[in-house]
């Protein structure tokens, strides 16, 4: 499997190495900054140059929320399979299903690509249930970054507090910014804290007069998300071959650790 990196910062290096632990060849690191990258790039159009000169066989996108966008609707009708770690994009993804399914491509995405993390999630949509009939207690999300971080919230806070909207009858709002009147009861409030080198920190509190209850996901390191999203490109590129996976959709890390 020859894989190409899009986005060759402190993730598309770590992927790189654990890509290359699995026997997999990197054809290329694309990249608007990184002078180390095999290939500058300046648009979208510069990508799909790359990614047609070097074959490459399935895409890994770590790079920029802002450009996220442009790049996965320029990589799309390739029919490259796409594996998407950038978030910032969401709000336009049935546009990018319509896209995948209109010229038989493949895509998968997630807001973290950390199998505990994925656990996580059950672990909170879960709990969200059992305390929904509590009226005694409310909800709160809070994450952490690293200062190098180009977004807030993380694409997991979004991903945790669609799960508490999901499955917590009394909530039905996100709140992303600073109160400045007492909230309202339907509010949750998601907070975010981006400081020195945390590499990813996501809390989920169910607090009462009498106690409080915090479930806590602390990274140590992003290697597990890279693995995680060497483990998707693989999935994907194989499923492709076997059948397993079928061209013209979209899938997440629900469907791969079903």
């Amino acid at each position: 499997m020859k894989i190409a990196l899009l986005g060759y910062g402190k993730m598309g290096h770590m992927i790189e190495v654990e890509a290359k632990k699995k026997g997999f060849e990197i054809s290329a690191t694309i990249d608007s900054y990184a002078k180390d990258a095999s290939h500058f790039i300046s648009s979208p159009a510069d990508i799909v140059a790359a990614l047609q000169e070097t074959k490459s066989e399935v895409v890994i996108d770590f790079s920029h929320p802002d450009a996220a966008f442009e790049n996965i609707k320029a990589i799309i009708p390739l029919g490259i399979p796409l594996v998407v770690g950038t978030t910032g994009w969401l709000s336009h993804l049935s546009e990018v299903q319509d896209l995948v399914a209109k010229h038989s491509s493949s895509l998968f995405y997630a807001a973290n690509f950390s199998i505990g993390v994925n656990l996580f999630y059950k672990v909170v949509a879960e709990a969200a249930k059992v305390f929904s009939s509590y009226d005694d207690y409310d909800v709160a999300l809070w994450e952490a970054h690293h200062n190098q971080k180009a977004d807030s919230p993380s694409g997991t806070a979004l991903e945790l507090a669609k799960l508490v909207l999901k499955n917590h009858s009394g909530k039905t709002e996100m709140h992303f910014d600073a109160f400045h009147e007492k909230p309202k009861a339907h509010q949750l409030h998601v907070s975010s804290t981006r400081c020195g080198s945390v590499p990813g920190t996501h809390t989920v509190f169910f607090d009462s007069n009498a106690d409080s209850i915090e479930l806590l996901h602390r990274a140590r390191s992003r290697e597990g998300f890279a693995l995680g999203a060497v483990h998707a490109a693989s999935w994907l590129f194989d499923g492709l071959k076997k059948g397993s996976v079928q061209k013209g959709r979209v899938y997440t890390m629900e469907d791969m650790l079903s």
